[in-house]
């Protein structure tokens, strides 16, 4: 069982762009559904996506929404 609340959001906006950095960043940002500079996303606050959020925390910020 997740040991997050099921019942957050996390809104995710890429604010720096991803060229220049390694690939598996941007297959990273790409698996968040994020392709443009701005864009933003919600997803549910899992272990996954806290996992990926920890890789490319530089290039994203995230807001958690009640």
């Amino acid at each position: 069982m997740n040991a997050r609340n099921d019942s957050k959001v996390l809104r995710i906006t890429l604010t720096k762009s991803i060229i220049g950095y390694p690939e598996r960043q941007k297959r990273t940002v790409r698996a968040l559904g994020l392709r443009r500079l701005n864009q933003v996303v919600e997803h549910q606050d899992t272990n996954v996506v806290r996992g990926m959020l920890s890789k490319i925390g530089h290039l994203v910020t995230v807001e958690e929404i009640e």
